[in-house]
């Protein structure tokens, strides 16, 4: 089994990092390149950077910060946030990242997600999806940085990503995110059989809850604001985990 992953996610706005609580009330939290140095340097497997207010501002990411990135890291690191086409794609490649995220312009047109696997490979390509609990739908699906509610629900889109050629699947909990409460278990039981790896995001409070999540089924756990005030060090969590016998690259 490969080496289960600890993944700090950025999310940026107007070229810098910043974190709320189920995605409002946002705070600034730094400069990407300089967080990602120290993330680098603390042991990270991996980053995920979500420009959250690049679709809703029906605008590319911007390149250059994601240039300013690629320059401090020997990891690798993800990119979302208003790819709408192979060519947004290929520019933020071309700035150093090494995987693309989508997920508003994958619901709006699905099949970006084949064009993008056909062009880069499937392991460049990671859907995320944001969603929330849903009476109807179980977790229904949500884009626009979590502004807009689709008509999708989990259980019928995360299935067609995989056979669109997503390679890589990241889920956010808006119920969850930002809020210590754990991740949402039951949704990654949920997409835990797609044959595809699976992120999972939106509530870490405690190391008990990255092990309850590759636990249900996640390859990889992603956090931010207990990473980004070093409320948890990267090494103390590999530790935790290592000694729960989850195969954990060293820091």
């Amino acid at each position: 089994m490969p080496a289960r992953r600890i993944i700090p996610c950025l999310d940026v706005k107007d070229g810098r990092v910043v974190k709320g609580i189920r995605f409002e009330g946002l705070r600034d939290m730094g400069d990407p390149a300089e967080l990602a140095a120290r993330y680098d340097a603390e042991g990270a497997d991996e980053l995920v950077f979500l420009d959250i207010s690049a679709s809703a501002e029906r605008r590319s990411t911007q390149a250059a910060w994601v240039r300013a990135v690629a320059e401090r890291l020997s990891i690798p690191f993800c990119v979302g946030g208003g790819v709408g086409s192979v060519e947004d794609a290929r520019l933020l490649l071309r700035a150093g990242a090494d995987k693309v995220a989508v997920n508003t312009a994958a619901v709006r047109r699905p099949g970006l997600v084949r064009e993008l696997a056909e062009a880069f490979g499937a392991q460049c390509v990671v859907a995320a999806v944001d969603l929330k609990r849903d009476p109807e739908l179980g977790w229904r699906v949500f884009v626009q940085g979590g502004k807009e509610a689709a008509d999708l629900a989990a259980r019928d889109w995360l299935p067609r990503l995989v056979d669109l050629g997503a390679g890589e699947l990241l889920l956010t909990s808006m119920d969850r995110d930002g809020t210590g409460e754990g991740f949402d278990l039951d949704l990654l039981r949920l997409a835990s059989d797609l044959g595809v790896p699976l992120i999972a995001s939106g509530g870490a409070g405690i190391e008990a809850h990255f092990l309850d999540a590759l636990k249900a089924g996640a390859d990889a756990v992603l956090a931010a604001t207990l990473f980004h005030e070093n409320t948890l060090p990267i090494p103390r969590l590999k530790a935790f985990l290592a000694s729960h016998d989850q195969e954990i690259r060293p820091c």
